[in-house]
């Protein structure tokens, strides 16, 4: 009986990963995605106790731009998710596409067995490869 092989996280995973202090100001953020070309932040944690946060290009529009605020004046602290979801390299795609789906998010954070972050995962990516399989 051959095992059935499956697409993991890690194969098709972005490993550009772009971090913010989530003291930065989002006007700062905003350049930092900018410059790095990337629509998503990955907010450092402050020790080994905290976790990592995610500010979005959308979580931008929704709590900046469209409340009428000052990208200036706002930190990326009070408009990134945090906790954001992690997802282990190894996980086959199908079930990665499942947990975005059920938490109603567009990418993950990818992690290693250390929980150390090693790339970004779209749902977007993931449906594309998974149909294609």
């Amino acid at each position: 009986m051959s095992e059935k092989s499956y697409v993991k996280v890690e194969d098709l995973m972005s490993t550009t990963i772009a971090t913010i202090d989530a003291t930065a100001t989002v006007q700062e953020a905003v350049v930092r995605m900018r410059d790095a070309g990337v629509s998503s932040l990955v907010a450092e944690r402050r020790d080994a106790s905290d976790e990592y946060g995610l500010v979005v290009v959308s979580d931008i529009a929704k709590h900046v731009i469209a409340e009428n605020r000052s990208p200036e004046r706002v930190n990326v602290y009070e408009i990134m998710s945090k906790p954001v979801l992690t997802v282990p390299k190894d996980m086959n795609i199908r079930y990665a596409v499942r947990l975005l789906v059920q938490f109603g998010l567009s990418r993950g954070l990818v992690v290693d067995e250390h929980r150390a972050p090693v790339g970004i995962v779209t749902l977007r990516d993931m449906v594309l490869r998974n149909i294609d399989e």
